[in-house]
């Protein structure tokens, strides 16, 4: 495995891939290191999350899904993709897949006759339980030389930039 790339190193390449020229200004730099550090972590995360069945083989996010439906109790397939930057058929291909597997079922929705709740089953919760104890064991051998301070850090900057992203993405037409 090669050594990771030096920041500067790294923004250099940035630079090379996208045609972009040098920036005199450190923070710009740094923003694009970042976003492209967490554009690479995350797709290795999804390929660890479907080696360890946390995320379906296609790129859906069962255990996203169902973390939604654990935290909020039953909700209705659009309000499912509106917390996420998905399509509203791609949250009803997963619902339809863990239905099939028994993990949800569909409701009576008594504030729209359309559409419908997603609720987990007691076999739903039962496997929810399971991956999050996966995630967590997972979880909990990650970012070896960190510390809990460093993590919490690192969490609440990405929330920040993730926050600042949504609400730009809101004002485009």
């Amino acid at each position: 495995m090669l050594p990771p790339l030096k920041p500067a190193e790294a923004a250099a390449l940035a630079r090379r891939k996208t045609g972009a020229a040098p920036s005199a200004d450190g923070k710009t730099e740094a923003v694009a290191e970042l976003i492209l550090e967490v554009a690479q972590c995350f797709f290795r995360m999804r390929a660890m999350g479907q080696k360890t069945g946390l995320i379906t083989s296609w790129g859906g996010g069962a255990f996203g899904f169902m973390r939604s439906l654990a935290l909020l109790g039953p909700l209705t397939v659009p309000q499912i993709a509106e917390m996420r930057p998905t399509s509203r058929q791609r949250m009803q291909k997963l619902a339809d897949e863990l239905a099939e597997e028994g993990l949800v079922k569909f409701v009576d929705n008594p504030k729209h006759l359309r559409s419908k709740l997603v609720q987990l089953t007691p076999k739903g919760e039962a496997h929810y339980d399971d991956m999050s104890a996966r995630f967590r064991k997972i979880a909990s051998t990650l970012g070896e030389g960190l510390g809990e301070t460093d993590v919490r850090s690192a969490a609440a900057v990405l929330r920040r930039l993730s926050a600042d992203v949504k609400a730009r993405a809101d004002r485009l037409p």
